[in-house]
């Protein structure tokens, strides 16, 4: 079970975020991806929890950031309710994309293991909600994922397989590239993994 800690910050600026402490791990049914989010004063600033099936659709998703929430799952396309700091406010959504995503690298791995490319593969469309921070307001975004390189490193625990992904956001055009082993995200524009307690979890 993989354990850790990532730093995000602006990937345009530099300027620190928030850490996020998480852990995750296959299970029965898929992969579960849960962390707690400080600022760089040590606040609390939210948490994420993930759970994907084995084909890696969100089955439950659950976010807080300050006082907003929203959950969400895979239903008609992508549906969920965001409940506002008073707690008296709750809208629903519905989008017919694929999958979540936001700042948590969590989301990475998630769209990495939903779409299960390989390096013949052609660069894949994928349709997204992302959750944007302070107030989680829901914004469809499409882009393209490519895996563009897998490589066998050897480490004390036998050969770690890290995959070098190409992103490009449809909208705009912008690519960026991120490194995934496994169930860990090694590096992406705004994520540096800080610590790491135990090696990734090796998907089937």
């Amino acid at each position: 079970m993989p354990r850790g800690r990532y730093s995000l910050h602006d990937p345009h600026d530099h300027t620190p975020l928030a850490e996020e402490h998480f852990q995750c791990a296959p299970g029965p049914s898929g992969w579960r991806y849960v962390s707690r989010l400080t600022g760089p004063a040590g606040d609390h600033r939210g948490s994420v929890d993930l759970a994907l099936d084995d084909l890696g659709r969100p089955i439950r998703l659950e976010l807080h950031a300050g006082d907003w929430q929203v959950r969400g799952a895979a239903l008609d396309g992508v549906t969920w309710v965001r409940t506002d700091p008073t707690g008296l406010h709750a809208t629903e959504g519905n989008v017919r994309a694929h999958a979540f995503t936001g700042t948590s690298p969590a989301f990475l791995v998630a769209t990495a293991r939903l779409l299960r490319l390989t390096p013949s593969s052609a660069a894949t469309r994928v349709r997204l909600v992302a959750f944007t921070d302070p107030v989680l307001a829901p914004r469809t975004v499409d882009q393209s994922w490519a895996l563009v390189n897998s490589e066998a490193h050897a480490t004390d625990n036998g050969p770690l397989t890290v995959d070098e992904y190409q992103v490009t956001a449809l909208d705009t055009g912008e690519q960026h590239t991120v490194h995934i082993a496994g169930d860990v995200v090694l590096a992406a524009p705004g994520i540096e993994l800080e610590d790491l307690q135990s090696p990734p979890s090796r998907f089937d």
